[in-house]
């Protein structure tokens, strides 16, 4: 095959064409599971990204309800008491140290929901949550970051102002880490979806 002056051996093109495929068949699977995986929203916390590579995004560190999970001792946690030492009704607080466990993720309730992986301490099962001491249990972190891209020509969200929260939507596919869709900016309980494309 000739373009202009270059000419392309047929084992050029075969390996142009395969690597349309393998890009296409990916792009193709993150739509599906766009249409098809269960959406959520959840709070994230920004901090300075440290990938090497060129471009505007947020590294977002996602809030994740534990509460399901089973802690690894009950020394861990303490619930909330009501004045005369009863418990109340309500999600536990971590005490004494933080928590880090491995979780599989689902929508429960509008709540990204993390349940603690029995057994296991393969790193490669599941994602790894952590909650940090004096948090309730449904105030947990994944400890991988999720990274959203803005444009060149997009105003930042960061930093956030007091009183602002910075809220993410996701998708939750049965394997592997949510995947982000957009942004939204939760200022003194006012919703404001952020468009940064």
């Amino acid at each position: 095959m000739k373009i202009g002056r270059f000419t392309l051996s047929a084992a050029s093109v075969a390996l142009l064409i395969f690597q349309l495929a393998l890009v296409s068949t990916i792009a193709a699977k993150y739509l599906y599971q766009r249409w098809t995986c269960p959406r959520v929203w959840t709070r994230a916390a920004a901090f300075d990204p440290e990938l090497p590579m060129r471009g505007r995004y947020l590294s977002l560190q996602l809030t994740v309800d534990g509460c399901q999970s089973t802690l690894p001792s009950a020394r861990n946690a303490t619930f909330p008491r009501d004045v005369n030492g009863a418990v109340k009704p309500g999600s536990y607080v971590l005490r004494s140290n933080d928590v880090d466990f491995h979780a599989n993720l689902k929508v429960d309730h509008n709540a990204l929901v993390a349940v603690r992986l029995e057994g296991t301490e393969d790193p490669s099962l599941g994602e790894e949550v952590i909650g940090t001491e004096g948090s309730p249990c449904n105030q947990m972190h994944l400890a991988s970051s999720t990274d959203y891209f803005i444009s060149d020509t997009a105003q930042s969200p960061m930093p956030l102002k007091p009183g602002q929260e910075i809220w993410i939507e996701v998708t939750v596919p049965p394997k592997g880490p949510p995947r982000p869709m957009q942004l939204a900016l939760k200022d003194n309980g006012a919703w404001k979806p952020l468009d940064l494309h």
